[in-house]
């Protein structure tokens, strides 16, 4: 595996895993986001993405997902061992991606 790749076993893709850290995460906001965090038993930290239609057409969509993902894969040795989801507030389709890793960083990262 690589050091800093994405793997599968990263991803929260089961839907009963997504609605458990929905409903019993710990939820915290910032101008653009809203995150679930939740710690696992796990020795790696896992990820979803919820990126909804309020944030524009499809492509906009896309490329906010691949910058979540990308801040992520670059930062998952300083998040630590949780399970997050990421949802986009429809504002975020204007971000670079230096702004939504400051601004992800400011709540995930551990400093």
């Amino acid at each position: 595996m690589k050091l800093y790749g994405f793997s599968k076993k990263e991803r929260i893709r089961r839907q009963k895993d997504f609605l458990a850290l929905l409903k019993e995460g710990e939820r915290k906001q910032t101008p653009h986001f809203v995150v679930f965090i939740r710690p696992n038993t796990l020795p790696y930290a896992r990820l979803g993405i919820r990126v909804g239609r309020k944030v524009g057409k499809a492509v906009q969509r896309n490329r906010l997902r691949r910058l979540i993902r990308e801040f992520f894969r670059q930062n998952k040795y300083k998040i630590g061992c949780y399970d997050i989801i990421i949802a986009a507030k429809g504002s975020a389709a204007a971000l670079n991606y230096h702004q939504v890793c400051e601004e992800l960083s400011n709540i995930l990262c551990v400093k």
